[in-house]
């Protein structure tokens, strides 16, 4: 299966994410601001349909480059965008957790981007882990105002889905009971499995499910995933980079998994779309079981 459906869009299921097309840190203009356009205009060349951002990426940068480069933007493209932070004046990341917050931070997406309606909408939860990959705690009262929020601007017509992201199985199975949900952001790769059970509701109930970390945790030291043995190995054997062999990982694990890996180079852009061609063998598959 070479498409999903992420709420009334069919997109591809390599899409791409802007967080990288910001300065270091998520923080500032690019290193190479016609460089950023060009890897965008590539991307949807080479047929990217979905294309994940924020306005906190940067802050409003990923979105005013996406604007510069693709609008009017094609029929197809599903936009999708996140809340519930936002950043200091020294890129610091702080919770924009309250219902008025994320409104204003979902029609602020919809100006910077120039659009009337998103595809989708992630409602980020953040909470005070240290570890920002850890799925968030439920905070039942908080959630069920969130959710409401979240909900109006779908039916206003400023969203076309939700979607939710750093979620714990708990937060899903609520927001079921309350409304659809289109997609689900978690980490998730070779070694942190920790969203399995959510991948696997996703899974039954027909939801994308687009991990975020897919390469490993941009938090730790040193990177166990892209030096694991077996997917060294691999790369080996089939002339791929370790990267590609644990993104292919991770596409195959579900049919709706959906991935949006982001850069800033037009090389890697090319480098990560090519994982939807890659055949991984058996033995990869049951090694890394």
């Amino acid at each position: 299966m070479t498409t999903y459906t992420l709420g009334k869009h069919q997109v591809n299921r390599v899409g791409f994410g802007a967080m990288q097309l910001p300065g270091p840190g998520v923080f500032g203009p690019p290193r190479d601001h016609d460089h950023a356009l060009a890897v965008l205009r590539r991307a949807i060349e080479l047929g990217v349909n979905h294309i994940d951002t924020s306005q906190f990426y940067g802050p409003d940068v990923a979105n005013r480059l996406i604007r510069e480069a693709l609008h009017p933007y094609p029929a197809e493209l599903a936009l999708v965008s996140k809340v519930g932070a936002r950043r200091d004046e020294h890129g610091g990341w702080l919770p924009a957790q309250q219902p008025d917050e994320l409104r204003r931070d979902i029609e602020e997406n919809l100006q910077t981007l120039g659009v009337d309606r998103l595809a989708a909408v992630n409602l980020r939860i953040t909470d005070d882990h240290e570890d920002p990959s850890a799925p968030a705690t439920v905070d039942a009262d908080l959630f069920d105002r969130q959710l409401s929020t979240m909900i109006a601007a779908r039916d206003e017509g400023l969203i076309n889905g939700i979607g939710l992201s750093n979620i714990a199985i708990d937060h899903l199975r609520i927001a079921l009971d309350r409304t659809d949900v289109v997609c689900v952001q978690n980490a998730y790769n070779l070694i942190d499995r920790t969203s399995q059970p959510i991948l696997d509701l996703c899974t039954q109930r027909g939801i994308a499910f687009v991990p975020f970390f897919p390469l490993g945790s941009a938090f730790l030291p040193q990177n166990p995933v892209l030096t694991h043995p077996e997917i060294i190995k691999t790369a080996t054997d089939l002339g791929r980079t370790p990267a590609q062999i644990a993104l292919a990982w991770t596409l195959a694990q579900a049919p709706n998994v959906l991935l949006i890996p982001g850069t800033s180079s037009v090389a890697h852009l090319e480098e990560n779309l090519a994982v939807a061609d890659i055949e991984l063998p058996s033995s990869l598959i049951d090694a890394l079981r």
